[in-house]
């Protein structure tokens, strides 16, 4: 059975700010309200209706009213309020997703609906103009928003959550979310943007986009910037740069589109810091804290390689781990969409993405400590030749590089055929993708806990008294410290061929869609030592078959029920197959089956509207186990939850509630019972905002979020508690005719709560916060 969460203590406790904090907050409000009975009695204007083209056969556009899913759409405008660091941070927008996304602007840990994971985000695919970026939504030290960045060439995101998913595109049963690029029109227009903060940030955003010739339009833009990040190590640890085209055709009986967007950006890896030493005492460490600085970024790092005689050599490079997480690559695509006789339509679309996503930074392994506790000497040397008391804190770092060439093509092939009241769709997706990745991780060495702390010199230590652990000479002996290095190629195909329609009888609608799918999949691995001889060599051929199937009813035209079910499955990839070789009989035993039930209910009128969906869903087969040692199982997992996105809309006055209520745990295993890692049970997200017109050509808008977010478990075995937190933020645009000022502050309260425990550790002693109070401030100038 469910275990029964009290969540209205939560709300309570959650509630009970610092006074200071409340009050600010809650006076905002009610300077806004106090306006808000003066428009309320006005007739609130007539609002365009959303459409949505994700989960739709074919990206055919659908009313979002219409829809029998569980979809959220964020404009352009919602996305410039959020003012969000990264890809990963404007997910926090859409119920049903729980968003890590401290450790930078790439790497994010992003969970759906309670599915189990132990970090990335496996159960997210990232799509631009409705094909994924990259089809495995997950490999090792690369998801899916890594490899994209938002800017000003954005028209809207939308994010659907479970739903038809497992039928269409790449098939992902969690969460789909799809950036639609701004096209180009009738008219000449356009934005140039400068932006800036008080942590550094120089950025330029520019977008163009118009006509061409007679039924030829045009978008570009892109944007260049550079920072030194809220947390401020001292130099600029994000730099990037982006640029895309897009490029659209009227046809005679259709349309034509083709898509190119060139990235390289990249940002420092802000890892777990250190919280309590190996005494429990506290560390003193907040969110402000970064390890990584100037002085010792630039590192010697072992890499292994095979001598040609059944052997290994080692080598070491010098390498960036400011340089941390990134995408250095290009996405090209496109799509052709026909209108033939008898009301058939044609739908083609297209993905191709090349490029490189490295990692590098400074990984911790285990607790902090004095110095005096790990050896009976008074004090060090760091290798700079300053000295270290034996009061000093210190804590092994590991430098960590993962290089990756990736690779991939997919193409989205569809007829459908509409009646009456029946629509029918046929479709061919395919998709292929190839990997190239080096490892050199582990390698940990001591180094002062402290901004910029540099290495002990290994001179200055005894070599008796712990020698595994405190005894090594630099970072170019691979003797001290262990490394584990992975040199690895893969390459993976899917064909799938999905069905679906739809049946119109009055106000109720019926759809369902089924997909055939293969995956065949080849990876070698040189593990270890890498002697040049592959340690693990898979070649597997899995075929499923996965559903969905929906009713849909029309209580009004502003409102309606649906209900869902679908079943979906995960592939194991690469990273799948190395950690549990030799555990599987064969690829079967790691795919993971998903099946979801929905209830929803979709209310939209001109002064506000609810999108409420209750969910259940139960996965099989998630591996687990530590690599070699026997003990690999198949996790089974239940949640169960409510997700709530509504607005209100009070003349001048706007609310929009983003809520999540789930229950999910663990149900097989030793750890039967337990909540699912990493994943609070409540979330609420409240976004007010509040326009003041001056004139007809100036007025302001200020708005902010309140989030609230219950506790979660760093681990399965549900030992270590993170807890809840609420956190502020707030901003304020000003229009003056074609000129657009936003000031956006982030963490207002400064919160300093965390968002993860240390995953590599079973122990409290490492976390990472939410990132600490930040502003930024933009000037835009609208033509």
């Amino acid at each position: 059975m469910m275990k029964q969460k009290l969540l209205p203590q939560f709300i309570s406790s959650a509630l009970r700010m610092p006074q200071k904090h409340t009050a600010l907050w809650l006076g905002s409000l009610a300077a806004l309200a106090l306006h808000a009975p003066v428009y309320a009695q006005e007739a609130p204007p007539e609002r365009i209706e959303e459409v949505v083209v994700t989960g739709t056969p074919g990206g055919a556009e659908m009313r979002k009213l219409d829809a029998s899913f569980a979809v959220t759409n964020i404009d352009e405008e919602a996305i410039k309020r959020r003012a969000p660091s990264s890809t990963a941070d404007l997910l926090k927008s859409v119920p049903g997703v729980w968003v890590e996304s401290s450790g930078g602007k790439s790497g994010a840990n992003i969970f759906v609906r309670g599915f189990p994971s132990g970090g990335d985000a496996p159960f997210v695919t990232v799509s631009m103009n409705g094909m994924p970026v990259f089809p495995p939504p997950t490999l090792s030290f690369l998801e899916n928003s890594t490899m994209f960045r938002t800017d000003v060439t954005i028209a809207r995101m939308e994010g659907l959550r479970g739903g038809p998913n497992p039928v269409f595109s790449n098939g992902q049963v969690g969460l789909t979310t799809n950036f639609i690029l701004k096209e180009g029109g009738e008219q000449s227009e356009g934005v140039f943007k400068y932006s800036t903060s008080d942590f550094g940030l120089q950025r330029v955003d520019a977008m163009s986009s118009g006509k061409l010739a007679d039924d030829l339009y045009y978008m570009v833009g892109g944007y260049t910037s550079s920072s030194r990040n809220p947390r401020d190590g001292n130099f600029n640890t994000e730099d990037g740069q982006q640029f895309t085209v897009n490029l659209t055709k009227i046809l005679d009986n259709g349309e034509l589109n083709v898509y190119h967007r060139k990235t390289d950006d990249h940002g420092t890896w802000f890892l777990p810091v250190s919280l309590r030493d190996t005494e429990g005492n506290s560390t003193g460490l907040d969110g402000n804290f970064t390890f990584v600085g100037p002085a010792n970024r630039n590192v010697l790092v072992p890499f292994a390689t095979p001598d040609g005689q059944g052997g290994s050599t080692n080598s070491v490079e010098t390498r960036d781990m400011g340089q941390g997480r990134g995408w250095d690559g290009s996405i090209t695509g496109g799509s052709i969409t026909l209108d033939l006789p008898d009301n058939w339509t044609f739908t083609d679309r297209f993905s191709y993405t090349s490029g490189d996503a490295n990692t590098a930074g400074f990984v911790p392994d285990g607790s902090a400590a004095r110095l005096g506790t790990l050896t009976d000497e008074q004090g060090a040397q760091n290798v700079s030749g300053d000295s270290v008391g034996a009061d000093a804190l210190v804590q092994k770092f590991g430098a960590w590089v993962v290089n990756k060439q990736v690779e991939s093509f997919s193409n989205d092939l569809s007829f459908a055929k509409q009646w009456d009241t029946t629509k029918v769709t046929l479709g061919l997706y395919t998709s292929a993708w190839d990997v190239s990745e080096q490892w050199s991780i582990g390698n940990s060495k001591w180094f002062e806990l402290r901004s910029d702390g540099q290495l002990l010199d290994p001179d200055s230590l005894p070599m008796d008294d712990n020698p595994d652990e405190l005894a090594c000479q630099s970072f170019d002996q691979a003797s001290c410290g262990f490394t584990f290095n992975v040199d690895a190629v893969g390459e993976a195909q899917e064909n799938a061929f999905y069905a679906a329609v739809e049946q119109r009888v009055n106000d109720l609608k019926f759809d369902a869609g089924v997909r055939a799918v293969n995956r065949a999949t080849q990876y070698s691995a040189d593990v270890g030592a890498l002697d040049g001889i592959n340690d693990v060599i898979v070649d597997s051929d899995e075929t499923e078959f996965t559903y969905t199937a929906a009713l849909n009813y029309d209580l009004t035209r502003d409102s309606g029920v649906f209900a869902r079910i679908n079943d979906g499955v995960k592939f194991p990839d690469f990273d799948t197959y190395r950690d549990f070789f030799g555990d599987f009989e064969d690829g079967s035993d790691l795919i993971i089956d998903v099946q979801q039930f929905e209830l929803g209910y979709k209310l939209d009128q001109n002064a506000y509207s609810l999108y409420a969906t209750g969910f259940y869903n139960e996965t099989q087969g998630q591996p687990f186990g530590s690599q070699g040692a026997g003990d690999f199982e198949r996790e089974e997992t239940e949640a169960i939850g409510v997700e709530l996105d509504g607005n209100l809309y009070l003349g001048n006055f706007d609310l929009n509630l983003n809520a999540t209520i789930q229950d999910a745990e663990l149900t097989t295993g030793a750890n039967k019972g337990n909540s699912v890692a990493r994943q609070p049970d409540l979330q609420v997200r409240l976004t007010p905002s509040y326009q003041i017109d001056f004139s007809s050509t100036v007025n302001a808008s200020i708005f902010g979020t309140l989030s609230l977010v219950d506790e979660r478990f760093s681990g399965n075995a549900n030992v270590v508690t993170l807890d809840s937190y609420e956190a502020v933020d707030l901003g304020v645009i000003v229009n003056v005719d074609d000129v657009e000022f936003q000031l956006a502050i982030n963490n207002l309260t400064d919160e300093a709560a965390l968002t993860e425990g240390d995953p590599r550790s079973g122990t409290g002693t490492n976390g990472r916060f939410i990132l600490p109070r930040h502003a930024t401030f933009s000037v835009a100038y609208n033509f």
